[in-house]
């Protein structure tokens, strides 16, 4: 990247960074512990919640994961359901939960599912205050600016941080163009974590998501946009994740470290909300939304090698969080034991059964279109360790064809 554009970068980011001290910064209120889900109903009941309309995907339906739910709001919750979202949600969808959203007068949303669930349900509370915008028209930055209806976050895999975070990610099914949304009224007010909800998680899923809170945590931590909070946040999250991830995976129904990923992956959202995420978000964006490879698995893969790219400049942060894990001696320097974290990272990955590379699954003669995405959304916004530019970010992809 040439220096007026990393000046021009850093700039903006400083900026954005001394903004961001006065921004509306709010937490969801945490409805935690074994069968808070089902408790849920008496307590939007009690808030004034009658009518509201539960996002979720199909399959949630089809295997029961709702049905205690449903079965005590008998009486008491005249709710609805929209079960369309598929993996990267489209505004096609959102377009469709919102009618369903209207056509029941609804007064409040329950996201249930993973992130494409919630962000699905972020975009239609945004489509519900804001009528006369589209989606699209919402890209970027504070562009909703109104409060959502209540809205209940109930996270069934523990990795994207979705149920505390400001961002909703979209797909331009017309485009194929894959973006977030972003905006203080987008954070959930209620977030439901049940680790009952996450026992019968599939292992594969339950590794890859597990991946994407690490991935959180880690680029929230060697950015330029952490605090003092973030990093004690982003701290506990990797912690927690090694020390969890693993077991959650083999033995999903230890449902203490069940609720531990839970908990990980909501403090790594409350890091990556504020601190922001970096390169490894950006390509493994691109990627879902050109060939809707799942997030957690994009992200699981190309960390290690992004944390590879970033060089001497990551080594600081990176040598500080293999400590905190003891993955590295006190009495490793910093590279080295920088180099033993990025290389647990690819050690976790094999024994998660998550590959290295991407094989049969990416295209070589998309690289330029797919850089060129992870190029706009990164630069200027993510406060990244080290600045790439548009052919840096495609060797990047060779190296996980």
């Amino acid at each position: 990247m040439n220096i007026l554009k990393k000046l021009g970068c850093r700039i903006y980011q400083h900026t954005l960074y001394i903004g961001m001290a006065f921004m509306p910064w709010r937490e969801p209120k945490i409805l935690g512990g074994q069968d808070s889900f089902v408790n849920a109903v008496d307590f939007m009941a009690n808030n004034g919640v009658k009518r509201p309309l539960v996002v979720c995907d199909k399959p949630a339906l089809e295997r029961g994961a709702l049905q205690p739910f449903f079965d005590k709001a008998q009486g008491i919750l005249d709710y609805a359901v929209y079960d369309g979202v598929l993996p990267n949600p489209t505004v096609e969808q959102v377009e469709t939960g919102l009618a369903v959203y209207k056509e029941h007068n609804c007064d409040g949303i329950l996201a249930f599912g993973g992130g494409s669930a919630m962000d699905c349900a972020k975009a239609i509370g945004a489509r519900v205050v804001r009528p006369q915008k589209t989606v699209n028209q919402m890209k970027g930055l504070l562009k909703v600016g109104r409060k959502l209806p209540p809205f209940f976050a109930v996270p069934t895999t523990a990795g994207t941080g979705s149920e505390c975070t400001v961002a909703a990610v979209i797909t331009d099914e017309k485009t194929h163009l894959k973006y977030p949304v972003n905006d203080f009224n987008l954070i959930p007010h209620y977030a439901i974590l049940d680790p009952k909800l996450t026992s019968s998680l599939p292992p594969f899923l339950t590794a890859t998501t597990g991946m994407d809170a690490l991935t959180h945590a880690v680029e929230a931590y060697i950015g330029r946009g952490n605090t003092r909070k973030t990093k004690r946040q982003a701290e506990q999250a990797v912690k927690l994740i090694f020390d969890n991830l693993y077991e959650a995976t083999v033995n999903g129904t230890n449902l203490d470290a069940r609720d531990n990923m839970q908990k990980a992956a909501y403090l790594a959202g409350l890091a990556f909300t504020r601190a922001y995420v970096g390169y490894v978000h950006a390509l493994a964006h691109a990627l879902g939304g050109k060939y809707g490879i799942s997030h957690g698995f994009a992200n699981a893969v190309l960390l290690p090698v992004v944390l590879d790219e970033y060089g001497k400049s990551a080594y600081k942060p990176l040598a500080k969080l293999a400590r905190l894990t003891h993955l590295a001696d006190k009495s490793d320097g910093n590279e080295t034991a920088a180099k033993k974290f990025i290389d647990a990272v690819r050690e976790l990955n094999g024994r998660l059964s998550i590959p290295s590379t991407f094989e049969g699954k990416i295209a070589e003669q998309d690289f330029d279109e797919l850089a060129q995405h992870a190029d706009k959304e990164a630069n200027p916004l993510y406060p990244v360790p080290k600045l790439m530019n548009k052919n840096e970010l495609k060797q990047i992809y060779y190296k996980v064809l």
